[in-house]
């Protein structure tokens, strides 16, 4: 053996630090030929079978495998040579944290592929629009407990204690927990919508002053398009401590109007355009019972007449509104009824000489 491989630099002769090294790349070369294996053997096997469980298995354990053999011989090769006391046990808590880690990402792998590949599609094919909300969640909890567990057992297994950890991180949690009230409240709200079902997308509703359509129902906030085009955002924790009106679950829409004619009208003149609202109302194929028609009031300056009618749901509320309009203002001219309006009448007091 040359005499320059047995000299010794930091406790390790050069024949040990190379024999290290070679562990090292020998365990870089295997992952590399592995993760060929993988590709271009295993995944063309997996893909004659009829089912894709195993093509989705193959696809997403190659890399952490890769990543594990990779981690087992540098681990080896650090053990091989002689270090100090501490840089091994340093090793040793960095390799138990790594591997750890490593499943962790293994098993989030394969919840995102699960998801990806079987619930996605199913949320797909149904009608309701709650499991397409609520399977991205999901899918992000499991995720952040897994990577939660993964770090707290892989500081437990390095030899850390995590109890008293996470004991002194109670006061900062406690402040942050202080701090992200706001936050807790509008996902507890945005589970209270996943919940509760007030309304769901695409529905009209009013809440807060604003009306509009939903176009995103999120874990922290809801966005409605107003009739104005522009997009709103609002927190959800508004929807727990607020009154929400769903326009789009109405039966029909009630329409209200108050018409005034004139003082000089005559009863029969009154009952004849009760009549004829009556008769407008309940012609229109859009209308349903009840079409309600009253006079209600002498006004200041008009006899009222009250009339009410119900246009059912899915009609096109604005065009049957102009229907109904431009045929009680048809109706009333030919039959001579006049609109009153704001009036007044000045005397003339001429001053008596004395």
């Amino acid at each position: 053996m040359p005499e320059i491989l047995t000299k010794t630099f930091y406790n390790n002769t050069i024949l040990e630090w190379l024999i290290s090294l070679s562990m090292i790349v020998g365990a870089f070369v295997i992952g590399k030929a592995m993760y060929w294996f993988f590709g271009n053997i295993v995944k063309k096997l997996t893909q004659k079978t009829k089912t894709k469980l195993d093509d989705i298995l193959i696809d997403m354990i190659e890399e952490p495998i890769v990543l594990a053999l990779v981690l087992i011989g540098i681990w080896s090769a650090l053990k091989f040579l002689h270090l100090p006391e501490l840089a091994y046990i340093w090793s040793n808590k960095v390799f138990h944290i790594l591997i750890v880690l490593n499943i962790s990402w293994l098993l989030v792998r394969l919840i995102d592929s699960f998801f990806e590949e079987y619930l996605v599609p199913l949320t797909e094919q149904t009608e309701t629009d709650i499991d397409d909300l609520i399977v991205p969640i999901l899918r992000k909890g499991l995720k952040f407990i897994i990577w939660t567990i993964g770090v707290v057992v892989g500081l437990n297994n390095a030899g850390y204690d995590v109890g008293a950890l996470i004991a002194g991180l109670g006061i900062g949690g406690l402040a942050l927990a202080m701090a992200a009230k706001d936050t807790v409240s509008n996902m507890f709200g945005g589970f209270t919508i996943f919940a509760d079902q007030p309304f769901k997308i695409n529905d009209r509703i009013r809440v807060s002053g604003f009306d509009g359509s939903v176009k995103e129902i999120g874990i922290r906030s809801t966005r409605l398009q107003t009739l104005d085009g522009t997009i709103v955002t609002i927190p959800n924790s508004t929807f727990s401590g607020t009154p929400v009106e769903n326009v789009s679950l109405e039966p029909s829409r009630k329409i209200v109007l108050t018409l005034g004619l004139t003082y000089n009208t005559s009863k029969e003149k009154m009952q004849q355009a009760m009549d004829i609202l009556k008769k407008i109302g309940t012609d229109n194929p859009n209308v349903i019972d009840p079409v309600l028609v009253s006079f209600t009031k002498f006004g200041a300056y008009s006899l009222d007449i009250l009339f009410i009618y119900f246009i059912a749901k899915d009609s096109d509320i604005l065009n049957t509104m102009a229907e109904i309009d431009l045929e009680i203002l048809k109706q009333f001219n030919e039959n001579g009824l006049e609109f009153a309006f704001p009036t007044q009448t000045i005397h003339n007091i001429q001053q008596q000489p004395t």
